[in-house]
């Protein structure tokens, strides 16, 4: 069955996506912003990420105590979520509670009051985070792979939760001003999933959105992106750690190139199928080298890395690194099986019915389908999509976008001297 959903979009430029599910009493509400971390200004990184942790302690016309009052009333848990483009308030209630509810989410989204000590406590969470960011090799392997990505300031390099400087730097004048210049009705987009119809759905959330007035300043768009023509290695000292991290990648497509499908198979085929793919069955399984490894492909507005990643004894970073190379250069040189190409695809088109048997799971689909312009019908095109990849589409897909001799290689952890390289 498809999703079939249906899309208007107010008088003031805000975009509604209502899918009707009548089978259970509930109603999961997805509203997202395009005000993620890409438009914190470049002096003040972090500034979306903090203002995600204060929005919702109080409003305009509601205390901290009243919103968590109103939430916890009604047993609704509210995420608050930013990634590099978005800006997403998610919850799911009864769908006696939809209106009230959904009522309180644009209260909050639109008329935050940013108290002075709220902001206080939080940011002190804000940095406690970021401290424990800093202590994890993980993390430090993954953000400096990032940064050496995309340099020169490019949004994708930068640390999302900012640093403990320029969050200490952060205050109410610049959480408004971020508040002001990024929250409009023309950035929202407010996808319905439930037990609600299309006209009801409609109706609230005109009567929530529609009088609101504000512009927003232009988008950010994220500069193209150089690929490395030359192999990097960067080691992390992480000296008192037991374990070493490492983070393994390249800059791959757009979101919107037609050969996204391709490089999707083939990264499933690589590092994600099964037990981490062809990777998890080298390097974990048969050589008994890693506590995890696979491989994920982030297509994005820019182009996207593909990025490997192991935790792994220091004892075996060197042969780690080798077998990830020897994975590599085997798949440029030899591709896919067909029998990889069809299990990756069978994986996928099996996979789409359990990410949509839930509520939330259907408004996040059709969340990302709207951002990324994939179009109403995304899911019943999906599997054809998938099917029309040839075996030398997915093998040039490895041609684009993978050589060892231009890798970006991190480890963060016990490994060498304790000199950064």
């Amino acid at each position: 069955m498809s999703l079939s959903p249906t899309r208007t979009s107010l008088d003031n430029g805000a975009t509604l996506l209502v899918k009707a599910t009548p089978k259970t009493p509930i109603v999961a509400i997805n509203l997202a912003m395009r005000a993620g971390s890409i438009a914190d200004p470049a002096d003040a990184p972090g500034a979306a990420s903090l203002l995600s942790r204060v929005i919702d302690r109080g409003t305009a016309t509601r205390s901290a105590t009243q919103v968590a009052e109103e939430l916890d009333g009604r047993g609704v848990t509210l995420n608050i979520n930013v990634t590099r483009h978005l800006f997403s308030l998610l919850c799911t209630c009864l769908a006696e509670d939809f209106a009230p509810v959904l009522a309180l989410l644009g209260d909050i989204l639109m008329a935050p009051s940013l108290p002075d000590e709220e902001i206080a406590t939080r940011k002190g969470e804000a940095i406690t985070a970021i401290r424990q960011d800093e202590d994890n090799p993980a993390v430090r392997a993954m953000e400096s792979l990032m940064a050496l990505l995309y340099p020169g300031g490019h949004p994708y390099g930068r640390r999302s939760k900012g640093s403990i400087v320029s969050v200490e730097g952060l205050t109410r004048e610049r959480l408004v001003r971020l508040h002001a210049d990024r929250f409009a009705p023309a950035a929202l987009s407010a996808v319905i999933v439930g037990d609600v119809d299309a006209s009801r759905a409609r109706d609230e959330v005109t009567r929530v959105f529609g009088g609101w007035r504000a512009s927003s300043a232009p988008a950010v768009v994220p500069p193209p992106v150089t690929p490395a023509f030359a192999r990097r290695r960067v080691v992390i000292p992480m000296m008192n750690k037991s374990q070493a991290d490492i983070a393994y990648g390249f800059t791959t497509i757009r979101r919107s190139d037609p050969a996204y499908y391709a490089f999707w198979l083939m990264n499933v085929a690589f590092g994600q199928y099964a037990l981490g793919g062809r990777l998890g069955d080298s390097i974990r399984e048969r050589q008994g080298m890693a506590y995890y490894v696979s491989s994920t492909l982030d297509a994005n507005v820019a182009e996207g890395p593909l990025s490997i990643r192991a935790g792994v004894s220091p004892a075996n970073v060197d042969r780690a690194v080798a077998s990830i190379d020897e994975e590599v250069a085997r798949l440029v040189a030899d591709g896919l099986t067909p029998k990889e190409l069809d299990e990756s695809r069978r994986f996928l088109i099996g996979s789409m019915p359990r990410a949509l048997e839930t509520n939330a799971g259907i408004a996040n689909f059709l969340q990302n389908g709207e951002f990324f312009c994939l179009g109403l019908d995304y899911d019943e095109r999906l599997p054809g999509l998938l099917t029309a990849v040839t075996l030398d589409d997915v093998n040039a897909a490895a041609r684009h976008a993978m050589a060892a001799d231009r890798a970006t290689v991190v480890i963060a952890g016990p490994y060498g001297d304790g000199r950064i390289e």
